[in-house]
């Protein structure tokens, strides 16, 4: 469990040459998960990627665990990033994917793979390591793609629409999966949905949960 006060945004405002939305000030406790619902083109991409580093800041402030990350590059900020796409890569098999970000940080070969085994087991791909990328469902790909994120033992994970090339039912099953997995790291997250059956689903599995509309 991470010691952290959580995420922490106040009078965010994010865009590119003019704001995309109103500021925005909310916070997410550590293993709660913050839902963001609205349609597409709205800024929900943007939201994550201001916060992880990708695009730059209009005004206001960015915490995590009360540093101040909003002036920081991107591979100083410890946010993990999960996409629409699992984005693996397709010449390492699955657990060399999940240790590349610790391998890449000057940890052992040794102990990267035997943190990944341990996450691949957090993620329910326990014996999976060594199958390749291909083998994988999509639904298996996103959870490797969750344990990589994790692997790297980021401070805040953000998730953009991670579910949303999947049927209802994984969809489903992977919402409470995701919940029990960021409770467990105890960090904050905020994951991005155009669903609001799905938004409400994230928001409300776990104590701390709630929805930002935009």
């Amino acid at each position: 469990m991470k010691e952290s006060t959580g995420l922490r945004v106040v009078d965010l405002v994010i865009g590119y040459d003019s704001p995309l939305h109103e500021p925005f000030t909310f916070s997410v406790a550590p293993g709660d998960v913050l839902a963001v619902v609205g349609p597409s083109g709205c800024g929900k991409s943007t939201l994550l990627g201001t916060i992880a580093g990708l695009t730059p800041a209009l005004g206001g402030s960015i915490e995590i665990g009360g540093r101040d990350i909003t002036a920081l590059p991107i591979n100083e900020r410890r946010v993990a990033m999960v996409f629409q796409e699992a984005l693996l890569f397709p010449h390492l098999n699955v657990r060399d994917n999940v240790a590349y970000g610790p391998r890449r940080a000057g940890v052992s070969r040794e102990e990267a793979r035997a943190e990944a085994d341990r996450l691949l087991t957090w993620v329910d791909l326990e014996g999976y390591g060594d199958r390749s990328i291909e083998q994988l469902s999509g639904g298996q790909a996103q959870r490797v793609s969750l344990a990589r994120a994790l692997a790297a033992k980021p401070d805040a994970l953000c998730l953009d629409e991670p579910f949303s090339a999947l049927d209802a039912p994984l969809r489903s099953r992977l919402a409470q999966d995701v919940l029990a997995i960021v409770a467990r790291a105890g960090i904050p997250a905020i994951h991005v949905t155009h669903d609001p059956d799905e938004a409400a689903a994230m928001a409300h599995g776990n104590p701390g949960g709630s929805i930002l509309s935009m």
